[in-house]
This record gives C-alpha cells, sequence and structure tokens, in this order.
C-alpha cells in the first residue's frame, strides 16, 4: 500500500463523543446524603428519568466500577447507551424498574435477539442494564438483582468471520482517494495493528520511525506496549510528520482540534469515524469500522510467521484465544504445501 501526500485538509464537524469529568460526574452523587441519594435515586427510577438514570449509572461504574475513574470514555458511552436502551424499553412496556417482575430480565433478552441482535451486541446490552441494578441497590432504592441469572446464548461462529479484515484490493482502493490523514490513520491500524482509541492517543514523541516502533502508552487495561512498524509504515511515518509534524506546514493551521501534540487532528473517535467512512464510500468499499484493519494486520502477520503468539503481541491481546478467535486466520490451503507429499 502506498501512500500520497496531497491532500488539502479541511475543516469538518462531526458528533462528539463523551469525553465528560468521571470524578465530577461521580461526586454528584456520592455528595448526597445517605437519604437524598436514596430519595434521588428511587425517583429516577419510579419516573424512568433517561438522563438521571444514565448518570447515577456513570456515576456508579467510576465510583465502584473495576476501572473506577480510569474507566476508558468508550466504556462509558457504551454503558450510558445501553442503559439509555433499557430504560426506555421498560418505558414502553409498562415495567416497573424498583419492582421488576422475575421473568423480566430474560424477557428483555428475549426481545433483543428477536429484533435481530446479535449475541455478543445483547450480552453488552445486559453488562449496561445490570451496572444499572447495582447503581440502584448502590445507592439503596431497590434491592433487585434481575440480571444475576440472565441466559445469553453464545453465538459459536468466530468473530473473524462474522467480521472478517480488509482485503488488499480494499486497503489500496480506499487509500486511493482518502484523505493524508485518513491515509495515516489506515496505516497505523493495518499495519500497527493500533486500536483507533489507542491510535488517536498518539503523541509525536510515541513514534519512531528511525527506530522503527511506536510506543502505546495506554493500551485496553492501560498496559503499554512497543509496537514494530512496517517499512511502509515508517515511511509513512516521516512523510507525515515533514507536513503534519511539529514546524511542519500544515502543524498549526486553524483546523485541528487537538492538543499540538497529538500526531492526529481527530479529537473522538467519531469524528475519525465520520472521515473514514467519506473515504470508504468515495473507494466504494463498505466500512465495516475500525477492527477489521487490525484484522487485517493479524491475519497477514500471521501467514507470514505463523505464529498466534507473536501475532497477539502484536495486537496487545493477553490471550492468544482472542487473536485466534476474532482476528487472525490462516488460508484454508494453508497446510496443503506440508502435506503434498504425504
Amino acid at each position: 500500500m502506498a501512500l500520497s501526500y496531497h491532500a488539502r485538509v479541511t475543516p469538518s464537524t462531526a458528533l462528539q463523543q463523551y469525553t465528560g469529568d468521571l470524578l465530577s460526574s461521580t461526586r454528584e452523587w456520592t455528595n448526597l446524603h445517605d437519604d437524598e441519594l436514596k430519595r434521588r435515586a428511587a425517583r429516577a427510577a419510579m419516573e424512568k428519568d433517561v438522563t438521571e438514570l444514565v448518570s447515577l449509572t456513570t456515576a456508579y461504574l467510576a465510583h465502584g466500577g473495576s476501572s473506577g475513574v480510569l474507566t476508558s470514555p468508550r466504556t462509558v458511552e457504551a454503558y450510558q447507551l445501553g442503559t439509555r436502551q433499557f430504560v426506555e424499553y421498560t418505558a414502553e412496556n409498562a415495567v416497573s424498574m424498583l419492582k421488576p417482575g422475575r421473568h423480566m430480565a430474560q424477557g428483555y433478552v428475549n426481545w433483543m435477539l428477536a429484533q435481530g441482535r446479535k449475541p455478543a451486541g445483547v450480552q453488552l446490552k445486559v453488562a449496561a442494564a445490570g451496572c444499572l441494578y447495582r447503581a440502584l441497590r448502590w445507592a439503596g432504592a431497590t434491592e433487585a438483582d434481575p440480571f444475576r441469572d440472565v441466559r445469553v446464548p453464545k453465538d459459536r461462529t468466530p468473530g473473524i468471520i462474522k467480521r472478517p479484515p480488509y482485503s488488499e484490493d480494499e486497503m489500496a482502493d480506499v487509500l486511493d482517494v482518502a484523505d493524508i490523514h485518513a491515509k495515516f490513520l489506515l496505516f497505523v491500524t493495518a499495519h500497527a495493528g493500533l486500536r483507533i482509541s489507542e491510535a488517536l492517543a498518539l503523541e509525536w514523541q510515541d513514534i519512531d520511525e528511525d527506530g522503527g516502533h511506536i510506543h502505546v502508552r495506554s493500551g485496553k487495561g492501560r498496559k503499554a506496549r512497543m509496537v514494530a512498524m512496517s517499512t511502509s509504515l515508517s515511511r509513512a511515518a516521516r512523510a507525515y510528520r515533514v507536513t503534519h509534524g511539529p514546524g511542519g506546514e500544515e502543524y498549526d493551521t486553524g483546523y485541528r482540534t487537538t492538543p499540538p501534540e497529538k500526531v492526529f487532528r481527530y479529537g473522538t473517535v467519531m469524528t475519525a469515524r465520520y472521515h473514514l467512512q467519506k473515504a470508504f464510500r468515495a473507494a466504494g468499499v463498505e466500512f465495516r469500522g475500525f477492527h477489521p484493519g487490525r484484522k487485517y494486520a493479524g491475519t497477514r502477520l500471521l501467514q507470514q510467521v505463523k505464529d498466534f503468539g507473536r501475532v497477539a503481541a502484536h495486537l496487545g491481546h493477553e490471550s492468544v484465544d482472542t487473536t485466534r478467535k476474532g482476528y487472525a486466520r490462516l488460508a484454508a490451503d494453508d497446510l496443503k504445501d506440508d502435506l503434498a507429499e504425504w
């Protein structure tokens, strides 16, 4: 894949994802007296006040969740959306939130499955609804725990089959029409295999073109790692730094909305998605998200090194099983030459 650095940066607007202060969100509730905390939470549940219940869930997630105030913005977003959707479901179906029937939770799961939602997506919605009820119990508003024994069917189809990697041709077609920022972002995700959150968090000091590596300072689970760069990614990084790095001709344009130390001008995942979707549409390629880029990196690397462990390390996976099931696959005829003499 070759980059061409002749695109002109143009201003744009895009939806903004959650960027709030989790500590402030938590204090809005933890600063309340216990009686007031209980009263306010109970009233929100009785009235099915979406805004209040999303706020309560966010506060509990930051206060009692496993990552606390270090919970990633994407996780917060997902739980907020799941809470909002569950509350809307209870309102539309006349469900009592404080005294739910014993079949309510499984009914919610079955309703989502009947709507065509995939089991993995349903599991995420159940996690958000369960967090809402932990928040309500934390506030003293109810003792109900309706999602404790809920069952969500397992999806036996591997993730890499459900959402395959982008192909070589698809990547080449998009790179032909993408602007300079989108092109470099594609290289970072499809060669270095970075998650989109890791890519957008990159600062100029994290990219060492001469040493051939990228320093991911806070990956998933707040784990740091060093990622090897391909030769073409190193070259692309040098070219990108010349024009958009410190001192570059496009470095201090009025279009930048991120701090100057940041590599990308996309301040949020939503903004990055907006621009990538434009490039994919222009190329006539379906945009399936950012993960198929990581899967491209995983699959291509696996076909070269034939070692799931090394691929898992490159992608920042703690478990090789994660890589095997969802991010890399060998060609169907991979063993053909090995079996030829049997």
